[in-house]
């Protein structure tokens, strides 16, 4: 059995990256993991925090999503940014762009929806089988590239990283698994 096998389960029992410096263009474009996009939870509760590692909280337009101006600019899907926008398990960098589509396409994302002024694209680029340390539980790693537009930032795209963990759905457990009473 191949060593790489089991590197998806290490990158979760490995301690959180909460002492190594904060890579917003990583974790932007879907180059780290959950375990880092876990570590920017605890900055963004924490107003002092999120300042002292360069995201000053904006006024909320959005209900839906915080936002942050960031004390020096990153470049990130080759485009600099002032600005990150954060919704749920995703991290998003607010762009200067008004049409989303040329870079969806360079990003050869799917389109999800295109219509009254609203558009989303997305790909899936990691889904895999991972253990959670303290409950030997399965769980599916998931991390989706997206771009998109909203109503609340005209003229802008959004574009970044869901990272989340999941259960698998109850018909994909352990295929070695009998219902009671069968087997033996």
């Amino acid at each position: 059995m191949s060593p790489l096998r089991f590197l998806p389960m290490l990158l979760v029992v490995a301690p959180a990256a909460s002492a190594a410096p904060l890579d917003l263009p990583a974790l932007i474009e879907c180059r780290q993991g959950v375990a880092e996009h876990a570590a920017l939870a605890p900055l963004l509760t924490d107003p002092l925090k999120a300042v002292a590692h360069g995201l000053q909280p904006l006024p909320q337009g959005n209900q839906f999503m915080s936002e942050y101006r960031l004390a020096s600019p990153i470049t990130v899907f080759g485009q600099q940014t002032e600005r990150v926008a954060v919704a749920g398990a995703s991290i998003m960098a607010v762009l200067d762009q008004a049409d989303p589509r040329p870079l969806a396409k360079q990003l050869a994302l799917e389109t999800g929806y295109d219509q009254d002024g609203k558009f989303m694209a997305g790909r899936e680029l990691v889904s895999r089988d991972v253990t959670d340390p303290k409950t030997g539980e399965a769980q599916i790693e998931s991390i989706i590239l997206s771009v998109s537009t909203v109503a609340t930032h005209p003229g802008k795209t959004l574009a970044g990283c869901t990272y989340s963990l999941d259960l698998p759905a109850e018909d994909e457990g352990p295929a070695s698994a009998a219902p009671a009473g069968e087997g033996h």
